[in-house]
């Protein structure tokens, strides 16, 4: 009997705003369009209650904005009043002072980038040519031949881009040798594919991140001796299924193709696959092989990226 089948429930979509539903992944999501600036500085631990109390007070008693009662007050600042602001038009992104998650995670945190517009670019592209509503296709694959070329960062900022759009976003670290998503976003990796697929755990082991509504990261786990065995396992097709029954947009982020034969077989059951290439470190020679792979095995190359970006990411 697979293990999985028994001790992983079916994932559920996080209820509708306003329907009295408990969330499963979590704490509740980011108040955002519709909610007013002091309810969601309150939720993000900006102000507290009290003092959300003693702006509206002055505010009311002054007939002042509630940005400016509250800077008057010296309870917040300016910064705090666009952080607000930014959530009610549903412009999400982290200021500069929140160390809530990794700084490599350039999309919630310089929007207006040049590399976060070209993040972008791929993602319009991608959903052009594969993630179209008609073609019902929703998961991807993150690949390169070798170490260090980028894709951790690539799939990460992607998923991040693309719950940005509104899509309902799952990030998953299938990198089993060297994950490292759980550090980017700083959740816990006592659980996550490794456990799943092993039938130790649940749909709790999905991390909802409160801080970028819509995205959702399932981390690698503890390391296991045996990741080559624990993804050819029944389980986790059947894991891929439930992911699609509940997700717009599913990407893996996966391990060096040229080293682990696993980054094949995740790609396999995705269907499909981006490939990245780093300038200065990848082989044409890697690359071509990695495309004739997988179009032999019948995963859909569904386009290329060129990481030029300093740094050493995976």
């Amino acid at each position: 009997m697979n293990p999985l089948s028994s001790s992983f429930p079916t994932i559920k979509r996080p209820p509708a705003p306003g329907s009295g539903e408990a969330p499963i992944y979590g704490k509740t999501e980011t108040p955002g369009s519709g909610s007013s600036i002091g309810a969601i500085l309150v939720h993000t631990g900006r102000l507290s209650a009290e003092n959300a109390e003693r702006i509206s007070r002055l505010q009311l008693d002054e007939g002042k904005r509630f940005g400016e009662a509250a800077i008057e007050l010296g309870l917040l600042t300016e910064d705090d009043i666009q952080f607000a602001l930014s959530r009610q038009f549903d412009n999400l992104y982290l200021p500069a002072d929140d160390s809530s998650l990794s700084r490599r995670l350039v999309a919630a945190y310089q929007p207006l980038s040049n590399t976060v517009e070209k993040l972008r670019s791929v993602r319009a592209q991608l959903m052009l040519r594969w993630f179209k509503p008609e073609a019902r296709q929703k998961m991807l694959a993150v690949m390169s031949p070798g170490k260090g070329e980028g894709r951790s960062f690539v799939a990460a900022n992607l998923a991040i881009v693309f719950s940005q759009l509104g899509e309902r976003t799952l990030l998953v670290d299938a990198d089993l040798r060297a994950p490292c998503q759980d550090k980017l976003f700083k959740i816990n990796n006592k659980a996550g594919l490794s456990t799943l697929l092993a039938g130790r755990t649940g749909a709790e082991a999905i991390a909802r991140i409160s801080l970028l509504p819509g995205l959702y990261v399932l981390p690698a786990g503890p390391i296991p001796p045996n990741p080559q065995e624990l993804l050819g396992r029944p389980g986790f097709a059947e894991l891929l299924q439930s992911f699609a029954r509940d997700f717009d947009i599913i990407i893996f982020d996966t391990p060096a193709s040229s080293s682990y034969a696993e980054a094949q077989m995740i790609a396999a059951g995705t269907g499909s696959a981006l490939l990245l290439a780093c300038k200065n470190r990848s082989s044409v020679r890697d690359i071509t092989s990695l495309a004739r792979d997988l179009d032999h095995t019948g995963v859909k190359l569904v386009g290329a990226v060129l990481n030029i970006l300093p740094g050493q990411q995976k």
